[in-house]
């Protein structure tokens, strides 16, 4: 099973944070905080290389709270050592200065 550092944890985070406009600009399928996630989620995806199996999926609409617990899902078991990825999250989907 691929693992995730805290460290490179912190920069895909902070990769989205500054990417910010763009994503949302290019991606308008719900909120500003939904399409961050979503782009969270997909970027995890593939740097974890998850199969189908691994991968989260989603009945309904999904909102913010779906992609955060999709994420965590995700990380759990994954990061090495573990951490606590929220604060990263929550600094990602603030504006970038």
């Amino acid at each position: 099973m691929a693992t995730i550092s805290e460290i490179e944890f912190k920069k895909i985070c902070e990769g989205i944070r500054l990417d910010r406009d763009i994503i949302i600009r290019n991606n308008p399928i719900g909120s500003d905080s939904e399409v961050l996630l979503w782009m969270l989620l997909g970027v995890l995806v593939s740097f974890l290389d998850l199969d189908d199996m691994e991968t989260p999926c989603f009945t309904g609409v999904p909102d913010e709270k779906t992609y955060r617990d999709a994420v965590d899902f995700v990380l759990k078991g994954r990061m090495k050592p573990e951490f606590d990825p929220s604060r990263y999250i929550d600094r990602a989907l603030s504006p970038a200065k």
